[in-house]
């Protein structure tokens, strides 16, 4: 008599994988609804400040070395190169180029709600390595790149909770972009490689809840 067949055991990566994608549509599918006025108040802001559309869109490297564009609230003036893709890349603190609605924004942070729109299409996760811009990704070493690009890029990391004033450490540099290439992409780096080893559910919540805290006590 034969043996029934035994079923295939389940791909942890895929299963962590799907967990994790059930919980990022789950916090946005909850979360837009109660932010929508909150959108739609900035949004306004920025379009009373400067002549110009709300939103500003940039390409990123997503999953995969796929490109996305990523949303945000516009922080600068259209008239300015950098917002229509061409330009310096990176903005310090102090820079001409944004506006006065635009500086509260970054501060809070709040330019970063439109990227639950990305959460929801797919691009991003509301947790996990910051997409960088093509060419700065293109300086990553191969087998690092191709790690760090195993998972969908998020929203906020533990990058971006210890470099939330990278700006200003741009701003103090003689040299902004050698000083980001040589200094900040190795710091990222290796809090990508760490995420993408050990990320979980749990540990999702936790970054989310530090970002929260680390953005209240700027504000503050």
């Amino acid at each position: 008599m034969s043996r029934p067949a035994s079923r295939p055991r389940p791909v942890p990566g895929r299963g962590r994988a799907a967990v994790k994608r059930a919980f990022d549509l789950a916090v946005c599918l909850a979360a837009l609804p109660l932010l929508a006025p909150l959108l739609l108040a900035l949004a306004l802001a920025v379009r009373l400040d400067s002549p110009g559309p709300a939103l500003f869109r940039q390409t990123r490297v997503g999953r995969g070395g796929r490109l996305f564009r990523i949303h945000k609230l516009r922080t600068m003036h259209v008239n300015d190169a950098a917002q229509a893709g061409g330009g310096p890349l990176l903005t310090a603190a102090g820079d001409a180029r944004i506006t006065r609605v635009g500086r509260w924004l970054r501060v809070t942070k709040l330019d970063e709600l439109p990227q639950l729109i990305d959460v929801l299409r797919g691009d991003m996760s509301l947790v996990g390595p910051r997409p960088e811009v093509p060419r700065y990704m293109a300086l990553y070493a191969p087998e690092a790149r191709a790690r760090i690009l195993s998972v969908r890029p998020g929203i906020t990391d533990r990058a971006a909770i210890e470099l939330r004033d990278e700006e200003r450490l741009l701003a103090q540099a003689a040299d902004p972009e050698r000083f980001y290439v040589e200094q900040l992409m190795p710091l990222k780096q290796r809090h990508y490689l760490d995420y993408v080893a050990s990320h979980s559910l749990a540990g999702d919540v936790r970054i989310l809840w530090d970002t929260l805290r680390a953005v209240a006590r700027r504000r503050g």
